[in-house]
């Protein structure tokens, strides 16, 4: 693979698959000490944005935000005290309020200022909210996918910072995808952001390149006696 500090100026997709392919090994490894992360992954990456899609308008539920808050503050800093306040929504507040952030996409600033009124929310637990049920347009504001990309060190939980992200997460997904023909959306390149700076730090195995790990795993050949 690329080296340890270049993964976003990469321009092979092979490179950014390679990255893609270990993301749940690098969760597993993330998780090994909060057993539930991985369920929450789970839930958050497949789960959730399923049952958004089925909704005839998109929106989270009170539950769905509690959970979403678990996921983040596991996945990342925790901070209890957020949790809390996100409890403290009242039911139909989280339904409308989320409700009207989809539907004020794409204008994501106006999105994020709507989930903002919300208890315990700041652009980067609305950016998680956005990126459940709008990948193509949006991605999660994880401190890790943010500190990847140089210039943005570092992380400001500011809905300016997040634009800048975002943007140069859109121009990455647009380049990816014209040079394999395949979908790459924002939220895509942010999870391999985040899974090779995470993995660099908890399993750099992961991140060898395929004739090293090949080589590694091939037993030494025996030398001719003479």
């Amino acid at each position: 693979m690329a080296t340890a500090s270049s993964l976003f100026p990469a321009e092979d997709p092979e490179t950014w698959l390679r990255v893609a392919a270990i993301y749940w090994d690098v969760v597993a490894a993330k998780g090994a000490k909060q057993k539930r992360l991985l369920q929450l992954d789970r839930w958050y990456q497949e789960e959730l944005p399923s049952r958004l899609a089925e909704r005839p308008q998109k929106f989270l539920s009170h539950e769905d935000l509690v959970r979403l808050m678990e996921w983040k503050l596991l996945r990342g800093k925790f901070r209890p005290r957020l949790q809390q306040l996100v409890s403290g929504n009242p039911k139909e507040i989280v339904e409308s309020c989320t409700g009207k952030a989809f539907r004020l996409l794409p204008d994501v600033s106006a999105a994020i200022n709507e989930l903002s009124q919300l208890k315990g929310i700041g652009p980067a637990t609305a950016s998680a909210v956005l990126a459940a049920g709008a990948p193509e347009l949006t991605a999660f504001m994880a401190d890790e996918a943010v500190e990847s990309i140089p210039g943005l060190s570092p992380v400001q939980y500011t809905l300016k910072h997040y634009l800048r992200f975002l943007e140069l997460l859109r121009q990455k997904a647009e380049a990816l995808s014209k040079a394999s023909g395949e979908t790459w959306t924002p939220h895509r390149v942010e999870l391999c952001l985040w899974t090779w700076k995470v993995a660099q730090k908890l399993r750099p195995d992961l991140l060898e390149p395929p004739e090293k790990a090949e080589n590694e795993e091939r037993p030494p050949k025996k030398q001719k006696t003479k």
